[in-house]
Parts: C-alpha cells; sequence; structure tokens
C-alpha cells in the first residue's frame, strides 16, 4: 500500500470520524443483545437461542478470512461501504419476524456477514490513520467505541422496547447504521491499495509447529467462546435471579474497561503482549466464577465492573499480538483472523454453553466457562511464542 498522509497527531480529524462511525456500526449490533427477550415469546431452549444469536457470529467468521486478504490489498474503504449497505438493507426485515425458527436465524446470519466486514474494514482503518507506536493504544480506544455501545446499546434497547416495542428496536438500529455510513464516506483513506497480492510469511511462524500455531490460535477462540456467556446469556440469568433491568451490569462493564483503556492502554505497547494477556484471563477466569453466585443487583454490577477491567486489558493486547505475528504488512488479514478466532469462539460457544445451562442451570455454565478461560489460558502463556513491540513500530 502506498502511504498518502505522514506525521499525522494521533487525535486526527480522520480519525475521529472513522472512529464515530464504528462506534455507530456497533451501537447498531449491541442493540440486539436484547433480542433474546424477543425470542422469549416463542419459548425456545437456551441452547436454541444461542443458536440464533451465534449465527451472527459463525458467518463473521466464514466471511472475514477473504475479505480481510482484500482489505491489504484494495484498501478498507469501499469494503465498508458494502457491509453498512448490506447491513441497512438486512435489518428492517427483522419486523418480520414471527417466531424462533429459520427466518430470523437467517437474518442473524447476513448481519453477521455485513458486520464482519464493516467491522474489520473500520477496525483497520482506524488503526491505519494512528501513528505507528501506538498500534496497541489505537486498537484499545477503538475498544472503547465498541465498550461506549456495548454499555449504550442494551441500556437503550430496553428503553426503546418500553415506548416503541421492538419494531422500534429495529428502526433505532437503521439509524445507528445510516449514520455510521455517513462517517464512512466523508473518512479519508490512509492508504491507496497497492500492486502486491502475495501473502508474506511471517517471520514469527517460520520456526513455529504445528501445536504452537494451533496454541496461539486458541487464544482467541477461547475469549470469544467465555464472552459468549457474557453478551447473550447475562440478560437472561439476569431476570432468573430477579434483576430488573440488566443495563446497569453493561454499563459497570464499559466503565471499567474504558477506564482501563485510557489508563493503561499502551502497556503491551511497552512491555509486551503477553505480559498484559496472562493476567487479563486472570480477571475474566476467576470473574465467571464470581458470576455464579450472584444474588443480587448489586453483586451483579460488581462482577460487571470485574470484567470489564479483563475486557480492557485483553483486547488491545491479544489483537495486537496477532498483527506482531503475522505483520504489519498483513494487518488487514491479522485483523481479520483475529476477529473470526473471537467469533467462532462466540459462535460455538454459546451454543455449547448454552447446553450446559440447558442442563445444569446458568451458574454451572459460568463456573465451566471461568475453568475452561484459565486452563487455555495458561496453556497460552507457557506455550505461544513472544513478539516484539519495536520491531512492529518501526516497520510500519
Amino acid at each position: 500500500m502506498e502511504l498518502v498522509t505522514k506525521n499525522r497527531p494521533f487525535w486526527n480529524r480522520d480519525f475521529i470520524v472513522a472512529l464515530s462511525g464504528y462506534f455507530f456500526l456497533f451501537m447498531s449490533v449491541t442493540l440486539f443483545y436484547v433480542f433474546p427477550l424477543y425470542l422469549r415469546q416463542f419459548n425456545p431452549s437456551k441452547s436454541q437461542v444461542g443458536l440464533i444469536m451465534g449465527a451472527y457470529s459463525v458467518m463473521g467468521i466464514l466471511i472475514r478470512p477473504f475479505f480481510g486478504r482484500q482489505l491489504d490489498v484494495k484498501g478498507r474503504k469501499n469494503f465498508s461501504l458494502f457491509g453498512l449497505v448490506l447491513l441497512i438493507v438486512t435489518v428492517p426485515l427483522f419486523h418480520f419476524v414471527k417466531d424462533a425458527g429459520v427466518f430470523p436465524l437467517v437474518l442473524r446470519a447476513v448481519m453477521g456477514i455485513g458486520a464482519g466486514i464493516s467491522l474489520t474494514a473500520v477496525m483497520t482503518l482506524c488503526s491505519d490513520l494512528a501513528p505507528a507506536e501506538k498500534l496497541a493504544q489505537s486498537m484499545g480506544i477503538v475498544g472503547v467505541a465498541g465498550l461506549v455501545s456495548v454499555a449504550l446499546g442494551p441500556m437503550a434497547g430496553e428503553e426503546i422496547i418500553r415506548r416503541f416495542g421492538f419494531g422500534g428496536l429495529y428502526n433505532a438500529s437503521v439509524a445507528f447504521l445510516v449514520a455510521s455510513l455517513i462517517c464512512a464516506l466523508v473518512t479519508r483513506e490512509p492508504y491507496l491499495p497497492g500492486e502486491c497480492d502475495s501473502f508474506k510469511r511471517p517471520r514469527n511462524l517460520k520456526t513455529a509447529s504445528l501445536l504452537t500455531i494451533l496454541v496461539i490460535c486458541s487464544m482467541p477462540i477461547i475469549h470469544g467462546a467465555v464472552r459468549s456467556t457474557m453478551d447473550y446469556f447475562i440478560v437472561l440469568f439476569g431476570k432468573s435471579i430477579s434483576v430488573s433491568r440488566v443495563g446497569p451490569f453493561f454499563l459497570a462493564f464499559s466503565i471499567a474497561s474504558i477506564a482501563t483503556r485510557f489508563g493503561t492502554g499502551d502497556l503491551s505497547d511497552r512491555f509486551g503482549r503477553k505480559k498484559v494477556i496472562f493476567p487479563s484471563v486472570l480477571i475474566i477466569g476467576f470473574n465467571l466464577f464470581l458470576i455464579s453466585r450472584v444474588t443480587g443487583l448489586w453483586t451483579f454490577i460488581l462482577v460487571g465492573f470485574i470484567g470489564g477491567l479483563g475486557q480492557g486489558l485483553i483486547f488491545p493486547a491479544l489483537s495486537t499480538y496477532v498483527i506482531d505475528i503475522l505483520g504489519k504488512e498483513n494487518k488487514g488479514l491479522a485483523l481479520s483472523l483475529y476477529l473470526s478466532l473471537f467469533d467462532m469462539g462466540m459462535g460455538v460457544g454459546s451454543p455449547i454453553f448454552g447446553k450446559v445451562s440447558d442442563l445444569y442451570g446458568f451458574r454451572t455454565m459460568y463456573c465451566v466457562a471461568g475453568a475452561v478461560m484459565l486452563i487455555l489460558g495458561t496453556i497460552f502463556t507457557l506455550k505461544a511464542p513472544s513478539t516484539s513491540t519495536k520491531q512492529v513500530s518501526t516497520e510500519q
């Protein structure tokens, strides 16, 4: 790719506009966190709810690797526009959902395609617009935009449903998508497509064994799997323990994660990725055990806050770890691979953990998720190779 502008400050005009577009796009997605409440009227099993919600992630898995490579070759902006238009066409069709069967499953799958393309493209575009030596920090700030939407989306969704019904929820989602489309249209892409379309094999993987590669891939997958228990089932768990509103959980989660990003967002840039990943694994794993002990609103909010601390640490460190492994020249592919692996965990984890919940209840489900996170996180820490953040910075 050919560099169009150089020496940008961190908070430049195009970064802010692209970041706003990412926020609006993610708001449209997080409004659907309360969609299981609509499905509940049809008396589906928890695993059926997990399948419908997880279809979004499964399609993201399938679509991202191909389009991620194209982002490196042909640029980011056009693909973000394509994904956004697909979402704008699809979301209004939720007005016609009348059961918990094939139709909502298909719509969620198509949403996964549109969001998989557009979220990856906009995220990569934002990282292009930030200084090279602030890669993890820029990814953390992009994550903040997503976290703010996680805080506001479910609360806004609950309020919209109370006032306007689920039809109002779908209309609000479309409005956010249109706002994101406008931001994408006015953002100036910092790179133009280059001539090279070949994948450059990263030095970090040339001598890596198959087992090492599997260990590297396992961490985003497991993180996504256990995260599905938070995103897709925490609403239903909250209702099962008679918590009247689940919005405060997501608010606490997002406040903690945002504070972590601004306070320690460049930790892995300074000290290395793995030194940040393992503590975040411990926080997330043990917090899942705490969720299994929640009995009321205040402890519900507390575990949301602790979970946010873990998420605030793990996302910028783990996503930039994958970029380090694959190299800056393959950044679009690296981010798409990371998100695909994460979504693979979300898509597979949601029906599996849903089945555990069907058989043994929510509390056991969260204990199992915590154990899985701690075991696989420990294996990753011991077996995955370390990367050099200095190398990435100088090559950018």
